[in-house]
């Protein structure tokens, strides 16, 4: 094969490096509208997270109410101002959750010490068979921070709306007989805003860790 054929093949590679070089700022400038399109995406998408990441309405969780403590006293939740609470809805006859939950809650109370300036409101969903008593003696078995609230519907369900908790009685008959109704945990801060839905089912001492930061 001569020089001559043999530069022939290569002078193509060569043009072609040389057209590249000189092209260089080509592909930079047709790819600037593309950056454009996504940095403007990229804003939108930003925009759409932080708006749509806010809290729905957490002012209106939460609010005054009025009812009878385990011990036949009256409360208020004026009288949980200065100190963050929790405050859950359940029933003594609940078959399970309920007990549960209460365990889990006492839990990360004993881990925040005796000492700890905290709250904590068991509210009844079912006033028929929650009784202060029947309120005392289910709460003997858990935190004695633990306050149960039970009350006439006339006071106990304006409470239910403010926390938007559902509680709807199951069939059966006047004895036997269970509730539905939200499960959650609520956090309230000093001021008795709601701060979030609390998670107690981890280990004690986590739950401490974020109580601890509103103390």
């Amino acid at each position: 094969m001569s020089n001559g054929s043999i530069k022939a093949k290569r002078t193509p590679g060569r043009n072609a490096r040389k057209n590249a070089a000189n092209n260089g700022k080509g592909p930079s400038i047709a790819a600037k509208p593309l950056i454009a399109i996504g940095f403007c995406c990229a804003l939108l998408f930003t925009a759409f997270v932080a708006f749509t990441s806010k809290p729905a309405a957490t002012a209106d969780i939460g609010g005054p109410f009025t009812l009878t403590t385990h011990n036949g006293g009256s409360y208020t939740n004026a009288e949980m101002r200065g100190r963050p609470y929790l405050v859950f809805f359940g029933y003594t006859h609940c078959p399970d959750i309920c007990h549960t939950t209460l365990f889990e809650l006492s839990e990360a109370l004993r881990a925040l010490g005796p000492d700890a300036n905290i709250g904590a409101l068991f509210v009844t969903v079912d006033p028929e068979r929650d009784t202060p008593q029947t309120l005392k003696d289910y709460l003997s078995s858990f935190d004695p921070r633990i306050i149960g609230l039970t009350g006439p519907h006339d006071a106990l369900d304006p409470m239910l709306k403010e926390y938007r908790i559902y509680a709807k009685r199951t069939p059966g008959d006047n004895s036997d007989y269970g509730v539905d109704h939200t499960s959650i945990v609520y956090l309230m801060d000093k001021e008795g805003k709601f701060v979030s839905a609390f998670n107690v089912s981890r280990k004690p001492i986590e739950a401490a860790r974020e109580l601890r930061r509103y103390l």
